[in-house]
């Protein structure tokens, strides 16, 4: 089994509702930050320089609330790789409540991205770089060659 990429973040009293619960959406928000925090942490190298690399497309997020999560929270939110196919990648995502007295986990999500280039966003494959990336926080990443789409 892989490991998992970890985004660390404190409930920030604007992402909570009236009675102090983090909203449904910001969970969502938080997948997002966590995507793009492994994108800048462990491909920052191989985004900076191609023109003609191809864009990441959001096609399906979703997420499973467990325990309520209030303003001033510690989280880990840990993303791993699912599935690693010819265009596409699915990620999923545990949301960790870390306290003095251990963790508790709070919500689990997934997302699916689309590789897509040109003017009419046409599929693309996965990059070497990123599959490469991705590689330690698999289960499982079958070799280039052998993805399906």
């Amino acid at each position: 089994m892989g490991g998992y990429f970890e985004y660390r973040h404190t409930v920030a009293f604007a992402e909570t509702d009236l009675s102090g619960v983090a909203d449904y959406v910001n969970y969502l928000v938080w997948q997002g930050q966590c995507r793009e925090q492994f994108l800048r942490q462990r491909m920052r190298e191989a985004l900076t320089g191609e023109a003609d690399r191809p864009s990441l497309f959001t096609l399906k997020v979703d997420c499973d609330l467990l325990a309520d999560v209030t303003a001033l929270d510690r989280l880990s939110i840990r993303m791993r790789v699912l599935e690693v196919r010819a265009t596409q990648i699915d990620l999923a995502f545990d949301y960790v409540k870390v306290t003095d007295l251990g963790e508790m986990l709070v919500a689990h999500g997934s997302q699916r991205i689309a590789c897509i280039s040109g003017p009419r966003h046409a599929p693309a494959p996965v990059p070497d770089a990123l599959a490469d990336a991705l590689a330690p926080y698999a289960d499982s990443v079958r070799p280039l060659a052998g993805r399906q789409s």
